[in-house]
């Protein structure tokens, strides 16, 4: 491998050291499963200094493609069998897809330096890993899948749980995981497992290239031994590089900014991934460009930061779309230029805008043809800012009191969204968030993914450190919140009682779609503050729905009417008595009051707890503000329904301003 690759592995520095090697042609009879567990063990990754294992645990759910295999040399890796430095800790989940959310929760926490293997039996536990990975590589998250596979050697055919296909003996339920894997291999002969082994952790350490990586093992081979050679388990370190830009490019987007008159940052999570969020900070204060975020890179500055202009595009404050609106240059950090960031290629108004973009990825560095500048993002900031100081950049002072001002306005906006002038109603969803924010520290991380609530969260939460703001809204995953938060714990320190307060935030609908790591979180007594908002169905979809003409159709959780429809009395579900079912201590509110209380309590928690609220449709006072830019969901080109007309009528108008930045 070439000493200059992205995630070049480096040896242990230690000639003595008892994991190096007596000669090249030393020898371990170890089996398939039992040789891929050790290697991992010794994987390592390095940062500015910074060691720690690549792969720190395994979850696991066994059936018969992985139980004998795998899980066999699970027993022995977490039993001393590679040592006590070279463990494998293993974490038994209950659903396939949320191990892997958990994995990812983990990933993200470790700033991507550290990751967790996930694997599953072949079948059903093998494609429920689909879901996740695809949140994975989206999101640009390292985690390493091992579902079983059928067998290499075809005793049999089919095997239980084989998919047949006519044309290609070679195909299994795996092959779906192909394209939702940054690393795909299928490991049919013991020996194979070594070079694949090292590309799936270059890949998985790669900060351009990362994301979901799978190895798919026939359960034969997982068992079959072999005398694999010492080296192959020696400890590995591999670099996490961080490329500086090219002299050009650098000198370009220097020219560029100077000549900009409103420019405007659009900070993405490759700031957080980065470790870039002080070298963001000192770049504003040198330059006063105002700092507009993603939901991935929200928190890259404090709320009270005054270049802090909140989140960008549909989602996003009124200040930070309009400086968006009228902005000549747009420096993008580390962000993919989502249709909720362009607000679906309306937001960026100005005639002669320009776009520049710092992106450690040359895929996205380009888009929107922008002037790319090809680097990781801090060593990127370090050198635009050095290159700016001797030049004297500065934005115009008036350009400077313009979003300040702006800020402060839509700072009441956000006051009156969370304020609760009766202790004795029940709660808004925009004033559940009201009374979390008088209760958090820095401290605090909050996590979310779908649903209405991140667009509260976006446009209204006062992020207080780089890390409280987790919403994962690349793949906007359903039931990625309370297997996150276990994953995020984990990499907290929560074992050690040392742990910060984590929250997961879920409405009804994304409980019932996979609260199984509840389970999880009991039996590891992680403590877990699940906040479930019951508002009886799929409010952002209901909104949407009514917006575009649906009617709100199939989104209420309620039952049928006369007419067939679901407008009936809310469902007499109580997703308190199942959060309590599976282990959880529940504390119900159903005032303001009530809440405050509650929320209190449960931060203080040692062990897992839930506070349940049923939330109150909020009005046009206690509501958060409407969005500020649009999205683009197409609406029935031809309809007999008023609404769908209606809805029809608004969307040509708002299509009309899209445009191509060519």
């Amino acid at each position: 491998m070439s000493p200059t690759s992205p995630a070049s592995p480096a040896r242990s520095a230690s000639p003595a050291s008892p994991e190096s090697p007596k000669s090249p042609a030393a020898t371990r009879r170890l089996t398939t499963a039992q040789a891929l567990v050790t290697f991992l063990a010794r994987q390592y990754t390095e940062r500015d200094g910074r060691r720690q294992r690549l792969i720190s645990a395994t979850w696991g759910i066994f059936g018969h493609g992985n139980v004998a295999g795998i899980g066999q040399a699970l027993v022995e890796a977490g039993h001393g069998g590679n040592g006590t430095a070279h463990r494998m800790p293993y974490l038994q989940g209950r659903n396939e897809q949320a191990m892997v959310h958990a994995a990812v929760g983990y990933a993200r926490q470790s700033g991507r330096l550290s990751a967790h293997a996930v694997t599953t039996s072949i079948g059903p536990g093998a494609t429920n890993l689909v879901t996740g990975a695809a949140l994975a590589t989206i999101n640009r998250l390292p985690v390493l899948l091992l579902p079983g596979d059928t067998f290499a050697t075809r005793p049999a055919d089919p095997v239980l749980q084989q998919l047949e296909v006519a044309y290609a003996g070679d195909v299994s339920v795996n092959d779906c995981l192909r394209p939702v894997s940054r690393y795909f291999d299928r490991i049919t002969r013991p020996e194979a497992l070594i070079p694949a082994a090292l590309q799936a952790m270059r890949v998985l350490a790669d900060p351009a290239e990362t994301g979901a990586v799978t190895l798919a093992l026939p359960q034969d081979v997982q068992a079959e031994a072999y005398d694999w050679p010492e080296e192959f388990f020696a400890e590995r370190d591999w670099h996490i590089r961080r490329p500086a830009p090219d002299t050009y490019e650098l000198e370009t987007a220097v020219r560029a900014i100077r000549s900009a008159r409103r420019p405007l940052i659009v900070a993405g999570g490759g700031v957080r991934h980065s470790a870039a969020e002080e070298t963001l900070a000192a770049f504003t204060a040198a330059t006063r460009i105002p700092v507009a975020s993603t939901q991935a890179g929200k928190g890259a500055l404090r709320h009270d930061h005054p270049a802090d202009v909140g989140g960008i595009g549909h989602t996003g404050t009124a200040t930070a779309d309009e400086l968006a609106r009228t902005a000549d240059l747009v420096i993008g950090i580390g962000t993919r230029f989502s249709d909720f960031t362009t607000a679906s290629g309306t937001l960026f108004a100005d005639p002669a805008v320009r776009f520049l973009h710092l992106n450690i990825t040359a895929f996205d560095a380009h888009k929107l043809a922008a002037l790319p500048l090809v680097a990781d993002a801090r060593a990127g900031l370090e050198a635009l800012t050095a290159a700016l100081a001797g030049r004297g950049y500065r934005v115009d002072p008036a350009y400077e009191t313009e979003y300040t001002g702006a800020k402060e306005a839509w700072e009441e906006r956000v006051e009156a969204s969370f304020a609760t002038p009766d202790p004795t109603a029940r709660p808004t969803q925009t004033q559940v968030l009201g009374l979390l924010d008088t209760l958090v520290t820095e401290e605090d991380i909050l996590i979310n993914a779908a649903g209405s609530l991140p667009g509260d969260l976006h446009k209204l939460w006062r992020t207080r450190s780089r890390d409280q703001y987790h919403v994962e809204y690349g793949y906007s995953c359903m039931g990625y919140e309370i297997p996150a938060a276990i994953g995020v714990l984990l990499a907290t320190g929560a074992r050690s009682r040392e742990h910060r307060p984590v929250w997961a935030l879920v409405g009804d609908g994304t409980y019932l779609m996979n609260p199984t790591e509840i389970v999880t979180a009991v039996q590891e007594n992680l403590p877990l503050k699940l906040l479930i908002l019951q508002n009886h169905g799929y409010a952002s979809i209901g909104g949407l729905s009514a917006s575009v003409g649906a009617e709100g159709f199939g989104t209420a959780y309620r039952h049928r009417d006369a007419d067939g429809g679901f407008t009936g009395p809310p469902l007499p579900v109580d997703l308190a008595a199942n959060a309590a079912s599976l282990g959880l201590r529940v504390l119900r509110a159903a005032t303001v009051d009530d809440l405050r209380k509650a929320l209190s309590e449960a931060r203080d928690a040692e062990g897992p707890t839930c506070v349940y609220v049923e939330t109150e449709t909020p009005d046009t006072v206690s509501g958060p503000p409407p969005a500020q830019a649009w999205w683009d969901v197409p609406v029935a080109e031809t309809a007999s329904r008023p609404a769908a007309v209606k809805a029809r009528e608004e969307y040509d108008r708002q299509v009309a301003a899209r445009r191509r930045h060519l």
